[in-house]
C-alpha cells in the first residue's frame, strides 16, 4: 500500500499555524475521498479539511487544541494501490498539498507534488520541470455530518463527554447548540427516583474560538487603558418612526433598532474622527479611517465573532438591515469568509432584549472604541412639567484613553443622541 501525507494548507492569508478543533477520523479509520478529516481554526474562521484520497488513516498530527504549523503533516493515509502512482516506501511519501486562490478562497484545489530527487536540481531543470497536478474540488462547507447540525465546538464537547449528538434534541432551527447539550446532560444525569442527583464536575479544555476570544480579550485589557461613558437616549420618536417604516417596508427586511443606530453613528463620525480609528501601539501610529467599516459583535455556538459591514457609512437603513441579517447568518453557520471577519474600524455590540441598564464593553483591539446600546425600557419622564411615559435606552461607549479623551467620547455620544432623538435627521443629507 502507498501512503499519502496530507499537509495543512495555507487556509488564511498570512497565518503561520492553525488549531485542531475537531477530528472526524482516528487512526485505523477508513476515510473516503472528499470526506472530512478535521476542523481547523485560524484567527477568524473554521475550515473543514477534506481527504483528497480514499484509504486508511495511519497517523494524525495531534489532539484537539493542538496548534499545527502551515505545511506540516496533518494526516497520513494508506491508500489503495490503484491509480495512485505513489511510491510504497515510507521514506518516499508523496505529499498532498492543498492550495487556495487568494482572489477566490472558496475555490480550492489539491496538488500532488512529486517527491524531490536526492540531488539539488539545476536552475534549468527547475525552469522546465512541469509538476503533475490534478484538480480535486474541496471547497469549504458548513460543518455538518449526517442529519445532525452542530458547530465544531459543540461536536468537540460532545465527543469529550461521550454524547451521541443524534440523541440530543435541537430546540432552534434544527441546529444542536451548547444549551441543547446542557439540557440533554441535565435530563440524563439529573433526577433519579425523585431525588436530584448532583451533576459531575465537567473539565472543559479551552480550545478553538473560545481560546481565541480568551487571548484577544486578555490582550485588549492588558494593553488598552479602557474608560466607559454611558448616557440615556429618548427613543420614543425613533421607535414610532421605525414602526411606520416596517409597516410600509414591502419585501424589504424588517428594521430593528441597530441599522438606525448605525446611521446615527456614521453621521456623527466625521466630526469625531478619533473614534473611527485603529492604534498600532508597537509602531506608535494611529490611523483615522475615512470609511466606517463597522464590526458587529455576533454570538454564535462557537463564541463571539465580529463580522464586518464594509463602508457602512455609504448604506441606507434598508441596505444595513439586509447586510446585518446576511453577516449574522454567515457567522452563525460558519460560512463567513475571512475578509468578512477582519478589518473593522469601530465595533457595535448589543445584547438586544438582554441589554441591561448599562454595559462596559471590551474594545476590539486594535480599534480604539466600541459602542454598546442597551435595552429599551418604558419609564415615566417629566415633560413641560407633566409626567409622561417615554421609551428610554442607555448607550455605552468604551474608549482607549491613549487615543480618545473623555470629552471627545462624551461629545460624540451627544452627537449620536441628536440624530437618535430627532430621527428625521437620519434621512437628511
Amino acid at each position: 500500500m502507498a501512503r499519502f501525507t496530507f499537509r495543512l494548507p495555507d487556509i488564511g492569508e498570512g497565518i503561520a499555524e492553525a488549531e485542531i478543533v475537531a477530528w472526524h477520523v482516528k487512526v485505523g479509520d477508513r476515510v473516503e475521498e472528499d470526506a472530512g478529516l478535521a476542523d481547523m481554526m485560524t484567527d477568524k474562521a473554521t475550515v473543514e479539511m477534506e481527504s483528497p484520497v480514499s484509504g486508511v488513516v495511519v497517523e494524525i498530527a495531534g489532539e484537539v487544541g493542538d496548534m499545527i504549523p502551515i505545511g506540516s503533516a496533518l494526516a497520513v493515509i494508506e491508500v489503495d494501490d490503484e491509480g495512485t502512482g505513489a511510491d510504497e516506501s515510507d521514506e518516499s511519501e508523496t505529499p498532498v498539498e492543498e492550495q487556495i486562490d487568494a482572489e477566490n478562497p472558496d475555490a480550492r484545489t489539491v496538488e500532488r507534488v512529486e517527491a524531490a530527487p536526492a540531488a539539488e536540481p539545476t536552475p534549468e531543470a527547475v525552469a522546465t520541470r512541469e509538476p503533475a497536478a490534478i484538480d480535486v474540488p474541496v471547497a469549504p462547507r458548513p460543518v455538518e455530518h449526517g442529519t445532525v447540525l452542530a458547530s465544531p465546538a459543540v461536536r468537540a464537547r460532545a465527543k469529550e463527554l461521550g454524547v451521541d449528538l443524534v440523541q440530543v434534541k435541537a430546540r432552534e432551527g434544527g441546529r444542536v447548540r451548547h444549551g441543547d447539550l446542557d439540557a440533554y446532560l441535565s435530563y440524563t444525569q439529573g433526577y433519579r427516583a425523585g431525588n436530584a442527583a448532583p451533576r459531575a464536575d465537567e473539565p472543559i479544555k479551552v480550545i478553538g474560538m473560545r481560546r481565541r476570544i480568551a487571548e484577544n480579550m486578555a490582550a485588549s485589557k492588558r494593553h488598552i487603558p479602557h474608560f466607559t461613558y454611558v448616557d440615556e437616549f429618548d427613543v420614543t420618536a425613533l421607535e414610532a418612526m421605525r414602526g411606520d417604516l416596517n409597516a410600509n417596508r414591502g419585501n424589504r427586511p424588517k428594521l430593528t433598532m441597530l441599522p438606525l443606530l448605525i446611521v446615527a453613528i456614521c453621521k456623527a463620525i466625521p466630526e469625531f474622527p478619533m473614534i473611527n480609528a485603529r492604534y498600532d501601539d508597537e509602531a506608535g501610529v494611529v490611523t483615522r479611517y475615512g470609511a466606517v467599516h463597522l464590526g458587529m459583535a455576533t454570538q454564535t455556538d462557537a463564541g463571539l465573532m465580529v463580522p464586518v459591514i464594509r463602508n457602512a457609512d455609504s448604506m441606507n437603513v434598508w441596505q444595513l438591515a439586509g447586510e446585518i441579517v446576511r453577516l449574522a447568518e454567515a457567522a452563525r453557520s460558519s460560512k463567513a469568509k475571512s475578509e468578512e471577519l477582519s478589518g473593522s474600524t469601530l465595533t457595535v455590540t448589543s445584547l438586544g432584549p438582554l441589554g441591561g441598564i448599562a454595559t462596559t464593553p471590551v474594545i476590539n483591539r486594535p480599534e480604539v472604541a466600541i459602542i454598546g446600546p442597551n435595552k429599551i425600557v418604558e419609564r415615566p419622564v417629566i415633560r413641560d412639567g407633566e409626567i409622561a411615559v417615554a421609551k428610554l435606552m442607555n448607550l455605552s461607549i468604551s474608549c482607549d484613553h491613549r487615543v480618545v479623551d473623555g470629552w471627545d467620547a462624551a461629545s460624540f455620544v451627544q452627537a449620536v443622541r441628536k440624530y437618535v432623538e430627532t430621527p428625521v435627521l437620519l434621512f437628511a443629507d
